[in-house]
């Protein structure tokens, strides 16, 4: 009775040590989740940004080129 006490207590400590690594395995690969998905997020905004930065510049462009010609026609027709 004994011998299988101390047997069942050591595989107890076992377990419990494996059900910690376990634990911090689990923990680990979800904080590096958390870093994938914030990296991706962080990409994804800095795409829509330059997209954004982008189209407001053709847009003002093609605004000035525009009242730039009227303007000049305005003027030359008098």
């Amino acid at each position: 009775m004994r011998q299988s006490l101390a047997q069942f207590e050591e595989e107890f400590h076992e377990q419990a040590a494996e059900e910690i690594e376990r634990r911090e395995l689990l923990r680990r690969q979800a904080v590096k989740r958390s870093r994938v998905r914030r990296a991706e997020k962080v990409e994804k905004h800095g795409k829509l940004r330059f997209i954004g930065l982008v189209l407001a510049i053709l847009a003002t462009s093609v605004l000035v080129t525009f009242v730039m010609f009227e303007t000049l026609a305005r003027l030359i027709g008098g």
